[in-house]
């Protein structure tokens, strides 16, 4: 009687201390197997790769591979400029053809250049004066001086080149003096190693001018006339 007693006592403390032990902690399971390690070292925030056994992915057909960098669209298509096609004639225009002409009829933006270009010209024509421009001075024996001059309102200049020199180095040069008063002309300049020229003129009727030219002690009659802008 009494080891049937001890027998239920034992039975009792032991099933609970056996019922009190923790159960064991599974294995953990192991690390899929990683296709790039590379990959894997330089970006470790990146989920790992799908195994394509996978039951999801099973079955799928794999995608396509990704295009080469070169091949990557990089921004919008550059424009191509195509100009205007011309007008084709059959036959030449003609001198006295008024109505044609070999190109298209000048758009607005063409007119409104022009136009500039006419009012910077007129505007540029409206400082200048009346001696403005190339002029040749003359003897009985033919053309001897070509003179361009400079005539602005607030200043008058000139240079001269002998015409029956062309290529010396001493046939041109600056017009030390040039006096306008009223309707006389006056130039002076020096054509080394000859002495100073002192041309005196006055303006006719006509426009033209005529006078004389001293050099030293030779008196030369003269006449000047405009022969360019």
């Amino acid at each position: 009687m009494r080891i049937g007693l001890l027998s239920l006592l034992l039975a009792g403390f032991v099933a609970p201390a056996a019922r009190a032990q923790p159960a064991p902690v599974a294995a953990p399971a192991p690390p899929l197997h990683v296709r790039d390690p590379i990959g894997a070292l330089l970006n470790p925030n990146a989920p790992p790769p799908r195994d394509e056994d996978e039951p999801d992915t099973a079955g799928q057909p794999r995608p396509a591979p990704e295009p080469e960098p070169s091949v990557l669209p990089s921004g919008p298509a550059p424009k191509v400029y195509v100009p205007a096609p011309r007008p084709e004639l059959g036959a030449p225009v003609q001198i006295d053809e008024l109505g044609k002409t070999p190109d298209r009829p000048p758009a607005i933006r063409d007119l409104a250049y022009d136009a500039r270009i006419r009012a910077s010209f007129a505007s540029a024509q409206s400082f200048q004066g009346p001696l403005d421009g190339g002029w040749t001075l003359a003897e009985p024996h033919g053309d001897y001086y070509a003179f361009q001059i400079v005539d602005r309102r607030d200043r008058l200049e000139a240079v001269w080149r002998n015409v029956r020199r062309a290529g010396s180095l001493n046939a041109s040069g600056l017009v030390d003096e040039v006096q306008h008063r009223g309707g006389e002309l006056t130039l002076r300049f020096t054509e080394y190693p000859q002495p100073a020229s002192v041309v005196t003129l006055r303006e006719g009727a006509d426009g033209g001018w005529s006078g004389k030219l001293v050099r030293g002690d030779q008196v030369v009659t003269v006449t000047l006339r405009r022969t360019g802008p």
